[in-house]
This record gives structure tokens, sequence and C-alpha cells, in this order.
């Protein structure tokens, strides 16, 4: 797959992906999933600052820092919440 390596958060949703350290919930598929596997989320980091220099693209690395910041914060943690709201009965409890 080509990523623009102009757009940061591009490389960094596939590095992230590729790597997986995060998923896209199969139900909910505006619900990316964090994994939690750091390993993954440091060879995410590896990819995308290898994608962006083999382009000779300029990204600072607080930039980037703050491009996989703002992809974490908005991932799930561990589980996707609207496929856990919908298991859940009347109750809160769990079905």
């Amino acid at each position: 797959m080509s990523v623009d390596t102009d757009d940061l958060s591009a490389v960094v949703r596939h590095a992230l992906h590729s790597t997986r350290a995060t998923a896209v919930c199969p139900f909910h598929l505006d619900v990316t999933v964090r994994v939690g596997d750091d390993a993954a989320e440091s060879h995410a980091w590896a990819r995308a600052r290898n994608m962006i220099k083999s382009d000779g693209t300029k990204w600072e690395s607080d930039t980037l820092r703050e491009a996989f910041d703002q992809q974490l914060g908005k991932a799930a943690d561990g589980y996707c919440p609207q496929c856990a709201h919908e298991t859940m009965n009347p109750r809160g409890r769990a079905a």
C-alpha cells in the first residue's frame, strides 16, 4: 500500500494499523481500537519514522509524536465501546 508521506496522519494511521497496534472494529468501521501492545506501538513509531525519512519528507519529531498521541488518543482502549454497549442489558449487566 502506498501512503502519501505528505499526510502525516495517514502515515501514522498506516503504521499503527500495519503493525497491529490498532485495529478497526469489524462491526463498527468508524471505531479504532488500541490493542495495547507496547512492542507494536514502538514498531509503528519506527515504521512511520522510516517511511517519512525514506521519502525525504521532513517532519519534526515532536510533530510525529503529536500525530501518534492524537491517533492513539482517539482510539478506544482494548475493545469497541459500541460493541460493549450493545451487549449490555437494560440493567447495565452483561447479557
